[in-house]
């Protein structure tokens, strides 16, 4: 009889461990390495963040109970002085690098059907504290990193991320990202920067973002409304000569104005440089913006980047690049399975099974369990 795996070496298989070999010998992680490689510091760090294990200590004592199963897998036990050494030494970018070839093959998988591309970009806090925090001291009592991460809303799965202290500000590593030929590109206050503006608008990208309150626009021109839209007013003008510091804007061609009505009863004035596209289409774009700030929440509440293992500066670095990957292999299994049900049920679902020899295709169907041989002698026990 075939034995089934389980869910976590299922899991495991979606690994390309082809690309992980290259990354560990170029990066050359497991030089002077005795017993506990890059493999397996990589299958110790996956496999907490499957579990919810939110400390060195419990991935060490659960991993320990399913020893035998985690043999076949590669994986062992590691012991948590040897564990934290590994998080703080060895370089994060073998975890980066395998989480960007990943991506390359869920974005060639799950192809989307439009041919507009969408990227959302936003930030979120994460807080530290403890010794060896020093590198992300934001006060004098507040220690924080911050994680940049561009959203694809279609495939529903982030594209990029860095990690920087919480000083860093959001433009500034916005500036340092990789460009998508064509994209349209959504973003909150965090990056106004006209400068930046206007080198998008030069190479025919297209911006959606919104106008600050004190930022008028100049020579106003109102264009038609579209009844049923739901848009206040759409103008087309241009925005202020000079910056805040008396620098020449270098932001100089026509921008478009387009003025809805949020649920909470604010007015909010949405920025772009297309003239052309329908002011509800503008005004759908920006609403799409919440969907990043939706992925950050799942994120938070679904996998560990509230609870870190290590506070150095690599050791988060590391723990952020496998919290994607393990969410880049749960939105796989979502969309290789076609589950009916949310993505929070599933991670509840694969933590609840994830070391018990199930079809990670049925986590919700109850295990039968395995009829006897006939032939087999069994014994019927009676009551006294």
């Amino acid at each position: 009889m075939q034995q089934q795996n389980s869910v976590f070496r299922d899991l495991l298989k979606l690994i390309s461990w082809r690309e992980f070999k290259r990354l560990v010998d170029m990066h050359k992680s497991d030089d002077l390495v005795r017993k506990f490689t890059t493999q397996h510091q990589f299958i110790a760090l996956l496999y907490g963040q499957m579990s919810g294990a939110q400390s060195l200590r419990a991935i060490e004592a659960t991993m320990a109970s399913h020893q035998a199963r985690l043999y076949h897998v590669g994986g062992k036990a590691p012991a948590r002085s040897t564990f934290a050494d590994a998080n703080r030494q060895r370089s994060f970018l073998v975890f980066s690098g395998l989480f960007e070839h990943m991506l390359g093959m869920a974005t060639r998988s799950f192809k989307r059907q439009m041919g507009e591309v969408v990227r959302l970009i936003d930030s979120t806090s994460l807080h530290l504290a403890g010794i060896g925090t020093h590198w992300a001291q934001f006060s004098t009592r507040v220690c924080g990193a911050k994680a940049h991460i561009v959203y694809d809303p279609d495939l529903g799965c982030p594209v990029y991320h860095m990690v920087t202290n919480a000083k860093v500000n959001d433009i500034v590593v916005a500036k340092q990202m990789p460009i998508v030929e064509g994209a349209t590109y959504v973003f909150d206050l965090g990056y106004y920067d006209y400068g930046w503006w206007a080198k998008l608008d030069e190479a025919y990208y297209r911006i959606v973002t919104r106008f600050k309150s004190n930022t008028p626009l100049r020579g106003p021109r109102e264009m038609a409304l579209e009844p049923d839209s739901g848009v206040l007013s759409d103008r087309i003008g241009f925005l202020p000569g000079r910056q805040a510091n008396s620098r020449k804007n270098p932001m100089q061609v026509a921008v478009r104005e387009v003025v809805v009505m949020t649920e909470t009863g604010k007015k909010l004035r949405i920025l772009t440089n297309d003239l052309d596209a329908p002011a509800k289409e503008i005004a759908d774009l920006y609403k799409r913006r919440w969907q990043i700030e939706l992925f950050f929440r799942l994120m938070k509440q679904t996998l560990k980047i509230t609870h870190f293992i290590g506070r150095s500066d690599n050791a988060v670095r590391i723990q952020i690049a496998v919290a994607l990957i393990a969410f880049l292999l749960l939105h796989m299994l979502q969309k290789m399975t076609k589950a009916k049900h949310g993505f929070l049920e599933l991670v509840r679902l694969v933590r609840t099974n994830l070391m018990h020899r199930k079809d990670f295709t049925r986590l919700r169907e109850m295990q039968m369990p395995q009829p006897c041989d006939s032939r087999q002698l069994t014994l019927d026990w009676c009551s006294p």
